[in-house]
């Protein structure tokens, strides 16, 4: 581990823990206990969560920046980060926020280094300690979506597959306990995901659902790093959800759904809400016959026992690479005139969802993409796509924009990258408008059949057929839909797409950022572009703000591109921490 020691530092850890024993009034601001966590929006000054709050909105009360002075914005600081050596073309996969506490960030890159930095400065940031879990970068790959915070910890899963919990004051590893392993062919399970806490446990899961492995999601103790449960995304033969899985080829032991973006949390009911990935093998459904649970699907578990409380799926039988890990946002609002506890969410396959968060239960959705064609809509009661027959073992579809083994090239809308796939979404509880950043578009395939080894399973590559791909209509895009009515009210266009995510304030604004560098802020009704600021290397982190005394600040963190097909940046990959305010 490194650790940056500074007199004053080591000094004010030292009043702290004396503070803190002798008076445990300030203990509630010292630690993120669970109150705080449940409260998180009452506190607009800190960014407890990676995606704010339980509920995932991203949404800020604070309102020193607006409408009318967001041009005055600034840089006002920046710093370096690790995590950039060895990432390959690519770069790191490092679609992360900073988490802020009372004047102090914490924060992550593609390499599992963990940073406290002291931002109360209002000029500077300065590292209050490193800590390098000394994760090797061969046979690893650079990926991270953040952090998480429990009383006096710091939460963190790593590339080689370890959690770790680090103490907050002074940057020392408390525990390290290795959890992901390699499956019985040799595929090995990736953290992807940001961890929750909740209630004294971490909920993590295996994200490596494209790498031939089952999802799943675990509960960890907080203290000791003792496994609690473990629920699979795809069920093995006798459990609930096999019946899906018809063929004769052990498909279900490398059936992906891997869960690679965080889930949300309710604490009324106790379920903490994932979305999960696509079917594997991805795109050739005949390989998988049935409907395939619980991939493509939002997932409710109880986090006391780890039960599967229920499930929607949204794409059955999928062969379009729609997964939806993406985040599910949960509120109240109005949906035809009844009050509604709401789990939302910007599908992969292009419709806007509003689910029943207590049972999981259809209540309405309507496309949001300005381009889809694999389904003429969904059924108005059931939610499921309207060509969807439960029928049949191989769903159809529009046979026109499904590639099945032996057809030639078939162009499908969206994109397999979305609408929006992992990129944050946001969501403004007085105007009731949610936000979603990310790509718009087509692809064309042709019908590829994957063979499997057999008795065991495992996918044949060497005897499988080769899929051909293109893309077309490719560009970036951030909506604003009002979720009382159900539809678009505003759509901003970008040239490159957009790989970080949403943020919505009560200063009117919303602000996004792109993988060639700029920031932006838009009118949160119109989207009306009203500032922007390029920071020269390629972003994909959210934005996130806080406030330190009575200053707003805007929060960005840099690292790596996503090249396919994105258009040629010109840029140098970075590990950069960038801060704004106004003059």
């Amino acid at each position: 581990m490194r650790h940056f020691a500074r007199t004053r530092f080591a000094l004010a850890v030292s009043i702290a823990v004396c503070f803190t024993a002798a008076a445990s009034a300030a203990d509630y601001k010292m630690t993120v206990n669970g109150d705080r966590l449940v409260n998180a929006q009452n506190e607009p000054q800190n960014w407890l969560m990676m995606n704010g709050d339980y509920g995932s909105t991203r949404y800020s009360k604070l309102t020193q920046i607006n409408r009318d002075n967001v041009k005055d914005l600034r840089m006002v600081w920046a710093m370096a980060l690790g995590g950039m050596q060895d990432v390959g073309a690519n770069g790191p996969e490092n679609e992360v926020n900073p988490l802020i506490d009372n004047g102090y960030m914490y924060t992550t890159d593609g390499w599992g280094t963990v940073y406290k930095i002291d931002a109360r400065n209002p000029n500077k940031g300065e590292f209050v300690w490193v800590c390098d879990p000394g994760v090797s970068h061969k046979g690893n790959v650079s990926r991270t979506r953040g952090i998480a915070l429990w009383e006096d910890l710091v939460i963190a899963n790593l590339p080689d597959g370890r959690i770790i919990a680090i103490n907050r004051e002074n940057g020392e590893i408390v525990w390290d306990k290795k959890v992901l392993v390699k499956d019985e062919f040799g595929s090995s399970e990736k953290f992807y995901a940001a961890p929750i806490t909740a209630d004294g446990k971490i909920i993590v899961a295996n994200g490596a659902g494209d790498g031939k492995t089952r999802g799943w999601v675990a509960a960890f103790d907080a203290r000791s790093g003792k496994e609690l449960w473990r629920w699979y995304a795809v069920p093995k033969p006798g459990e609930p959800g096999s019946e899906t899985w018809k063929d004769k080829n052990n498909a279900w032991k490398t059936g992906g759904g891997g869960l690679w973006q965080t889930g949300s949390y309710d604490p009324a009911t106790r379920l903490t809400i994932w979305g999960t990935g696509n079917p594997i093998p991805q795109y050739d459904p005949q390989a998988r016959p049935g409907d395939n649970l619980y991939t493509d699907s939002a997932v409710a578990i109880n986090i006391d026992t780890g039960k599967l409380a229920w499930h929607f799926q949204y794409t059955p039988n999928d062969s379009w690479d729609y997964d939806e890990v993406g985040v599910h946002m949960l509120y109240d609002t109005v949906i035809d005139g009844k009050p509604r506890k709401v789990v939302s969410h910007f599908a992969r396959n292009g419709f806007f969802y509003s689910l029943d968060r207590t049972n999981g239960r259809f209540i309405k959705g309507e496309k949001y993409v300005n381009d889809l064609n694999w389904t003429k809509g969904l059924n108005p009661k059931t939610g499921m796509p309207l060509e969807y027959d439960p029928k049949l073992d191989v769903q159809v579809y529009n046979p026109e924009a499904r590639a099945l083994r032996g057809d030639p090239t078939k162009r499908t809308c969206p994109t397999w990258h979305g609408g929006v796939a992992h990129q944050p979404t946001a969501y403004n509880p007085v105007k009731k408008i949610a936000y979603g950043a990310g790509i718009e578009g087509c692809f064309s395939q042709n019908g590829a059949m994957v063979a499997f080894r057999s008795p065991n399973g495992g996918i044949d590559e060497k005897n499988s057929e080769k899929r051909t791909y293109t893309s077309d209509l490719y560009y970036g895009s951030v909506t604003a839909f009002d979720t009382v009515n159900h539809k678009v009210i505003a759509k901003a266009i970008t040239d490159i797409e957009v790989r970080s995510g949403t943020i919505a304030t009560a200063g009117g604004l919303v602000f996004t950022a792109l993988q060639d560098g700029w920031i932006i802020a838009y009118n949160d009704e119109t989207l009306e572009e009203l500032w922007r600021f390029n920071v020269g290397t390629t972003l994909k982190g959210a934005p996130v703000t806080y406030s330190i005394g009575p200053k707003q600040y805007l929060a960005v963190q840099s690292g790596g591109r996503h090249l396919h097909p994105v258009k040629y940046d010109k840029l140098e990959n970075s590990a950069y921490l960038f801060v704004f305010s106004l003059n």
